[in-house]
């Protein structure tokens, strides 16, 4: 039986839901073992979507994963799809000059269409992405965007709005009572009153662009965003809280040109953000190539960061976030908001952030429509026949961040107990061992590490041995553990750096009177992306420290291993020749 949730879907429970799922899955390109390069594992996922065990995650909403598999032919889904038809119907007219090539792609798309729809698993998002491809790659050259030049205009438009005195005279007018005010209090009024202006001018850009409002309208429309923020803009605009790491989202609605100006307004209260575009043509949402090559909005831009790699590592995010106070990323697809689909890079800056900033129907509807929980605290923004809305959805409840403080600090109290070992005058030795190399044996590994380190213990004198099965710390993933432990490693209290060896295991499971199962055979910390990590750090450390000993396999054999996999505790892959 269906479930009426996203958030209910489980596997296991209905042989035939399971299949339905799984054929499902196929249909939209979403099953990760079918294509792991391009589908985000379920680790990446959990940086972004708070799953419950075997919970299957849907970038959709609740209300159009209860139309999938509907029949009615004039039903709901069946409006959506046909909104879809109509997006390539204007994308295929308005960019193919040539008669016979037209009709040509036209006929081809609606075949293609009426097989794509005719099961009706097919998510409407998904069917514009793949339709759209197919126009691309029949009528264009790789490099080619069809677009672009209307989003240039559309960023013309929106800076002539901007320099008219109408506009301005509006946008700077104040109309609050300042007396008897703290300073403090007047700063915050105006912040929160500027950046609704702006989100306000976000949604209205397309409509306005041909059809600037006069005077009353847009005072009229002004205030009435301002009435419906509440309290919600206190996230940002409030002194006494933290500043933020905002995470804003691109919409296709050609608002490009007020992202920024909003985005610049969240800069100057101090805020850092990464904006997210897209990695290529996606109708009016903005690309990398837009923000390089368009000189209003590299004049917006300031000295923003562009970020073109795909996969980014925590460290280096951490330290560009230090670097700039605006980074620019692609979140690597060209479609709606698809959290299965989004590059590393994007995943890794939601993970970082602490407020995802979203606006215009089509995010909102994912992010807002669907039952699952969000890892991070989400402000939604669009704008329909009711007027204008916002709204924040809290992070679920079970969903910690662990700030770089955060785990600067677990790190410097091992750092401490280094220290005090050497006031001590005892050698420490920190031991580099498989945790989770073998998927689903992480408990093994660790009681592995733990038996032999014990042993060791017993045998050597006056050192101390840390060994990082002992300071797992509940909720953090693979990246926070790695980024926490090398602060500890490079830290240059390590006198002894111990490798584990096959020779290790095995005397380990001789010390718990078993044999050595076939998985832990021959396995050693060659094996571990993440000791090959550890082995490049402690290379790198003893330059500067020559008297670190380094002790286990050949540092030669370490090399052939791939990337640590993203958020895993195991590895992502040995690297082919």
């Amino acid at each position: 039986m269906k479930p009426l949730h996203t958030r209910d879907i489980t596997l296991g429970q209905d042989t035939l839901f399971d299949a339905w799922l799984y054929s499902m899955l196929m249909d939209n390109n979403l099953a990760y073992s079918l294509n792991p390069h391009l589908i985000a594992s379920q680790e990446q996922l959990d940086f972004m979507v708070q799953r419950e065990k075997q919970g299957v995650y849907l970038p959709c909403s609740d209300a159009t994963f209860a139309l999938l598999g509907e029949k009615d032919r004039k039903g709901e889904l069946q409006k959506q799809y046909n909104r879809a038809w109509r997006i390539i119907c204007r994308l295929i007219c308005e960019s193919i000059s040539d008669h016979a090539t037209r009709s040509r792609i036209f006929q081809f798309c609606r075949l293609r269409f009426c097989q794509y729809t005719a099961q009706r698993t097919l998510l409407p998002s998904r069917l514009v992405k793949r339709m759209t491809d197919l126009v691309l790659k029949q009528s264009f050259s790789p490099m080619e965007d069809p677009w672009i030049e209307k989003r240039r205009q559309a960023v013309r438009k929106h800076h002539a709005l901007m320099q008219s005195p109408e506009f301005q005279e509006v946008l700077d007018s104040v109309s609050c009572d300042c007396q008897n005010q703290r300073i403090s209090h007047i700063r915050e009024y105006l912040n929160g009153l500027e950046i609704i202006r702006l989100f306000c001018l976000t949604l209205m850009a397309r409509k306005w662009e041909d059809n600037p409002p006069d005077k009353e309208l847009l005072r009229e429309t002004l205030t009435k965003a301002e009435l419906a923020a509440g309290e919600v803009l206190s996230l940002f605009t409030a002194g006494d809280k933290p500043k933020q790491i905002i995470l804003y989202l691109a919409d296709a609605d050609g608002s490009t040109y007020f992202d920024l100006m909003s985005i610049q307004a969240l800069i100057s209260m101090g805020h850092k953000v990464i904006y997210a575009v897209k990695e290529d043509f996606h109708f009016y949402a903005p690309t990398l190539a837009d923000l390089s090559n368009d000189a209003l909005l590299e004049k917006q831009l300031g000295n923003a960061k562009i970020l073109h790699q795909a996969s980014i590592s925590k460290n280096a995010l951490l330290r560009e976030l230090k670097a700039n106070d605006l980074l620019i990323i692609s979140d690597g697809t060209r479609e709606r908001l698809n959290l299965y689909r989004v590059s590393v890079t994007f995943a890794r800056a939601w993970k970082e952030a602490d407020v995802i900033v979203s606006h215009g129907w089509r995010a909102c509807d994912i992010l807002l429509g669907t039952s699952f929980e969000f890892t991070r605290d989400i402000i939604c923004f669009w704008q329909d026949t009711q007027g204008f809305h916002i709204t924040l959805r809290k992070q679920a409840a079970s969903s910690h961040k662990f700030s770089e403080r955060d785990i600067k600090e677990q790190a410097g109290l091992i750092i401490q107990t280094m220290r005090n070992a050497h006031k001590e005058k005892r050698a420490v030795i920190f031991y580099s061992c498989i945790i989770g190399s073998l998927p689903g044996q992480t408990s093994q590994a660790i009681e592995l590490a733990t038996t032999f380190v014990e042993h060791l213990r017993k045998k050597l004198d006056n050192v101390l041995i840390i060994n990082p099965a002992e300071h797992f710390i509940a909720g953090m993933d693979g990246d926070d553990l790695m980024y926490m432990w090398e602060i500890v490693q490079r830290s240059g209290e390590i006198d002894v750096w111990r490798f584990q060896s096959s020779a290790d295991i095995e005397q380990s499971f001789a010390l718990l009177g078993r044999k050595v199962p076939q998985a832990w055979s021959g396995k050693d910390a060659t094996y571990s992306t993440g000791c090959t990590k550890e082995m490049h750090i402690a290379l790198d450390v003893q330059k500067s420290n020559p008297e670190m000993q380094i002790i286990g396999p050949d540092p030669k054999l370490f090399f052939r291993r791939g990337e640590y996999g993203v958020g895993k505790y195991f590895d992502a892959s040995i690297k082919k020749a």
